[in-house]
C-alpha cells in the first residue's frame, strides 16, 4: 500500500474552509456517507470545508488513475463522487476501496507505464530533467510523453515540474526558510522567480503564503491546505 499511498488523514471536528495548494497529488476523501475523488489542481483550489468528520487517503502523483481507470485530465481542478466513476462497495473502508481498486488490471490508458517507472518519471520531472531528456531515457518519442502525462497526472511534464518544484517551495517555506533561500534551493531562477510562481499556483502573494495565518494543515484536498 506504500507504493500507492503518501499519506492519510483523519479530523473529527469541523473542517474550516481553507485553500488547497497543488503538489500533483490525488485524494479519496471520505466525508459523511460520501467518498469524493479530488482531481489534480493546477492552481489553488478554495474548499468549502465540511460538518462532518472527515478521513483521506492522499495518492502518489500518478497512482489514482491508473486505480480509477480514469484519465486524470479529465478530473483536473475537479472534486466528483466516486461512484460517478466506478461502481464499488459503499461498505469499505478507504484502504479497503484502495485494496478493491488496486486488485483489477490497469489500463493501458491511464497506466502505461508500471509503477517503478511511474516513480522514475516523477522523480526526475521533480529533479528538473528536460522533457526531451526523459523521454530519450525511457524509449518514448516526446509527443508520446507529453500524451501519457496528461493521462496519468492530469497536466503535461511541464507543468507537473512546476507543481513538483512548488511543492518543494511550500515545505522549505514552513521550514521557515527565507524567500531567497527557498528559491535557490527549490530551482526557481530567482526570488522574483518563485514570487510569480507563487502568486500563479498558491492565488496569494508569497508574504501571506509564508505567514501564520498560512500554515499548511492536513485537511482534505488532493493536495497541502492552508486556512
Amino acid at each position: 500500500m506504500a507504493a500507492l499511498v503518501g499519506c492519510s488523514w483523519t479530523r473529527t471536528g469541523r473542517v474550516e474552509p481553507g485553500r488547497v495548494l497543488p503538489d500533483g497529488c490525488m485524494d479519496l476523501i471520505r466525508s459523511g456517507d460520501q467518498t469524493i475523488v479530488a482531481g489534480p489542481d493546477t492552481t489553488a483550489y478554495l474548499a468549502a470545508g465540511s460538518p462532518h468528520p472527515i478521513q483521506g487517503l492522499r495518492f502518489r502523483p500518478g497512482v489514482l488513475p491508473r486505480l480509477l481507470d480514469v484519465p486524470a485530465a479529465e478530473v483536473q481542478n475537479i472534486r466528483v463522487p466516486l461512484h460517478d466513476l466506478r461502481t464499488v462497495r459503499r461498505d469499505r473502508s478507504l484502504y479497503e476501496l484502495t485494496a478493491d481498486l488496486a486488485s483489477g488490471r490497469p489500463g493501458t490508458t491511464t497506466a502505461p507505464w508500471s509503477l517503478p517507472t511511474l516513480r522514475e518519471v516523477t522523480n526526475r520531472l521533480a529533479d528538473g530533467a528536460a522533457v526531451g531528456d526523459i523521454a530519450h531515457a525511457t524509449g518514448w518519442s516526446t509527443r508520446t510523453l507529453q500524451r501519457q502525462c496528461a493521462a496519468v497526472y492530469g497536466y503535461g511534464p511541464a507543468m507537473l515540474r512546476r507543481v513538483l518544484r512548488f511543492r518543494r517551495a511550500v515545505r522549505l517555506l514552513s521550514a521557515g526558510l527565507p524567500a531567497a533561500d527557498v528559491a535557490a534551493q527549490a530551482g526557481y531562477a530567482d526570488q522574483p522567480h518563485l514570487h510569480r510562481e507563487v502568486r500563479d499556483l498558491a492565488g496569494v502573494p508569497l508574504r501571506q503564503l509564508a505567514s501564520g495565518a498560512y500554515r499548511s494543515t492536513d485537511v482534505p484536498s488532493g493536495s497541502s491546505t492552508v486556512a
